[in-house]
């Protein structure tokens, strides 16, 4: 009987092993050459007026289709309108983007996109008639930025070679508004590199909702000292020029103008007080006034002036100081009432109230000690705002409604990890994506009360495809570090064993603005940290002090010393994890890109005798050397707090190296200059320290494109193997 168990139990043994050895290690070549573990997403929704249909551009073999589709009803679908047919009128035409006007007779069509920086663009748009299935260019020769129809349906405004134009579509007139545009001088209606890097504002003109007047920006960026990249595609390099306003230098002078379309008149809007930014226009319901919300050099003094636009009188509605620095508010003017929502900081987390148009305080909406990350809508027949939260976890995303009253709060997602919505314009619907560390993105409809109506994308071939590989379960827990619970992850190799010893390889970003530690599906970086798994490693991310999802206090801690905690806070966490008995104290790595760059090159310098290993990759060498709305918030001007920037900056402590360093850098990068390798690379000779360093020519910040981003990962994984 004994013997028979034995054999029995030896079978299913080798019926396990089997099993185990049908499946995989992920290889570089799955991530980033086949993209074995992309997770398709539904994009390019539209709701239409009626709030119980929605539009999507799909992909077929022949092209582009923009088809409707309906929220509740599966089987409905309607082809409106196919790319083949575009090309039929004019085979330059390519079906890249959509948006209707107003009463939905017409589409702007975008054409051609061509990236700019971040967030910026330009395109050919094209004007199709719905009923008459006319084409025509809204503006010939240049590409276009920013095309809006105005809320009247009959005019759409654009920005073009810096100016800022409309063209009436009944007459097919084009009106030129502003005549001074002029590249690296000024810019009318679009915004300058700091402002869309920073500030996230990319279109800078709004149509007041009776379609009468457009309120614009103007930037004069001219003193602004210019920053020249070296494009390497010819005999002879091509210069890339513009303006880049570093740390402590001189910003653009903005101002905000009105067009009148009735009078063809164009007024300054009057601002009573001192500014150095306006971050954000904002129009009342009735057309009349118009929101500005202005910022000191030091933002630390948010102020909402009320502009009349008949008289140009000016009242404030709303002002907010810190002492350290206030982030930029979510805004929302009200259609039917004289009242506005805002988010602020005041009790220590991010949360909703409401204020009448004089600037009274009505109610706060949201209360607790979370976050409202953020807000997708309001119903004004209802009084119900939907918005997205951290209330659950700092590390999950969940959405909610509630009354603007601040009562009747419901939770709409159901799935735990994180969720992301996109309502329909009565309300009455949204399209919930959801995933968590461990699960590909699930894309539903569902009701206003979260009802689950239908599955648009649940990435079943995926999710099949991923039994085929030995995939180890991200873990989550947090630490105990410098007197904060801090958040992190954990990647341990499949046929982990507690009793060996394992090398640990740190991931880190680390900065203001994000979180790594996030309960989210990740396309590739989570890849790469599951094939270092199978060559032995644990990986771990945690969240340091300055990052998002823990109230003000935690985030803005760093305030004047910037890197400083953050990099302490990381050294820690080595030292911590150089404790448990499965991990190799002597061989902890560390790897980080642009913030998380500077703060991997921080570690290897001051924690020399933690780090083994470093890989930095377009990192801040020199806080001198970046930008300045996003290092004077953190850490004023460096005429000001100068200590702050020289001994939180790497360049500074190269003589403390160690261990090995991964220098890694794109030549064209516009947003941290390749100057920061340059600079760290001379540093590091002069103080007689050897490194590796390797550098991407033509490539910006995001260093992909073609072959690029396989390559990259290919050396850093060779250098880990080697080095750690």
């Amino acid at each position: 009987m004994m013997r028979r168990v034995s054999v029995f139990f030896t079978l299913f043994l080798i019926s396990l092993t089997s099993v185990f050895a049908q499946k995989k290690d992920v290889q570089l070549e799955d991530i980033w050459k086949t993209y074995s573990f992309y997770a398709r997403q539904v994009g390019g929704i539209r709701s239409l007026n009626n709030g119980v249909n929605y539009t999507s551009l799909d992909r077929t073999p022949e092209g582009y289709e923009l088809v409707k589709y309906s929220y509740a009803d599966a089987k409905f679908k309607e082809v409106l309108l196919k790319e083949t047919e575009l090309k039929s009128i004019n085979n330059e035409v390519s079906f890249e983007g959509y948006e209707f006007n107003q009463n939905e007779t017409k589409l702007m069509i975008v054409s051609d996109e061509e990236g700019i920086y971040r967030h910026s663009s330009k395109a050919f748009h094209y004007i199709y008639d719905v009923n008459t299935k006319t084409l025509s260019s809204l503006s010939d020769k240049e590409k276009q930025m920013y095309a809006t129809f105005s809320p009247k349906s009959s005019e759409v405004a654009y920005v073009k070679e810096n100016n800022l134009f409309y063209k009436d579509l009944t007459s097919g007139n084009e009106i030129q508004i502003t005549t001074d545009g002029k590249k690296n001088e000024i810019i009318n209606g679009a915004s300058d590199w700091v402002y869309e890097e920073e500030l996230v504002l990319v279109k800078a003109f709004e149509w007041s909702p009776d379609g009468s007047k457009i309120a614009f920006y103007k930037f004069d960026e001219s003193k602004v000292k210019e920053w020249n990249m070296e494009i390497y595609n010819d005999l002879y390099p091509e210069q890339v020029k513009f303006k880049y306003p570093k740390a402590g230098e001189e910003n653009s002078k903005v101002e905000i103008y009105i067009y009148d379309l009735i009078t063809k008149t164009t007024t300054k809007a009057n601002i009573p007080i001192a500014y150095e930014y306006i971050s954000r226009i904002n129009w009342s319901n009735d057309s009349k006034h118009l929101a500005i919300q202005t910022l000191n050099r030091l933002q630390n003094h948010l102020a909402v002036h009320l502009i009349n636009v008949i008289d140009n009188n000016a009242k404030l509605i709303y002002e907010e100081k810190d002492e350290r620095y206030v982030e930029i508010p979510t805004t929302i003017f009200l259609q039917s009432k004289n009242q506005f929502v805002i988010t602020n900081e005041k009790n220590g987390y991010n949360h909703a109230y409401l204020y009448d148009i004089n600037g009274k305080l009505i109610n706060q909406i949201t209360n607790g000690k979370w976050e409202v990350t953020e807000i997708y809508g309001i119903d004004e027949k209802t009084g119900t705002m939907y918005y997205q939260s951290t209330e659950l976890s700092p590390i999950t995303r969940n959405i909610f409604s509630i009354k603007l009253t601040g009562k009747d709060k419901k939770k709409l997602s159901t799935k735990e990890g994180v969720n992301n919505a996109e309502f329909s314009s009565t309300y009455n619907y949204f399209i919930n994506t959801w995933s968590d560390a461990n699960t590909p993105y699930l894309v539903t409809i569902n009701d206003k009360q979260g009802k689950q109506l239908r599955v648009l994308e649940d990435n079943q071939p995926l999710v099949n495809r991923l039994k085929g590989f030995n995939l180890a379960r991200k873990e989550f827990f947090k630490v105990k570090i410098n007197n904060n619970e801090l958040n992190a992850w954990m990647i341990k190799p499949v046929d982990f064993d507690s009793t060996k010893k394992h090398p640990l390889f740190m991931f880190v970003y680390g900065g203001d603005g994000k979180q790594e530690v996030m309960d989210e599906y990740d396309n590739f970086d989570a890849y790469w940290f599951q094939h270092l798994a199978s060559k032995g490693y644990v990986v771990v991310c945690v969240d340091n002090r300055g990052t998002e999802g823990n109230g003000a206090e935690f985030r803005k801690s760093i305030y004047k010393q910037l890197g400083k905690y953050e990099t302490e806070d990381q050294i820690e966490v080595a030292k911590y994890f150089s404790t448990l008995p499965y991990i190799d104290g002597s061989r902890i790595g560390i790897f980080g890109w642009s913030f998380g760059g500077y703060l991997s090159s921080s570690c290897i310098l001051k924690g020399a005798d933690v780090f083994k290993t470093a890989i930095a990759v377009a990192p801040v060498t020199n806080w001198r050397y970046y930008d300045n709305i996003y290092t004077e918030r953190y850490m004023q001007t460096p005429q000001e707090n100068p200590s702050g920037y020289d001994e939180n900056s790497p360049i500074n402590h190269v003589e403390k190296l160690k261990g090995n360093y991964l220098l890694i850098h794109g030549m064209a990068d516009d947003n941290v200059h390749f100057q920061n390798a340059a600079e760290m690379i001379n540093a590091l000779v002069k103080a007689n320290k050897q490194f590796t360093q390797f550098s991407y020519p033509n490539r910006n910040h995001g260093i992909s494109g073609g072959n690029t981003r396989y390559h990259l990962i290919n050396m850093m994984t060779n250098f880990i193997l080697e080095k750690l």
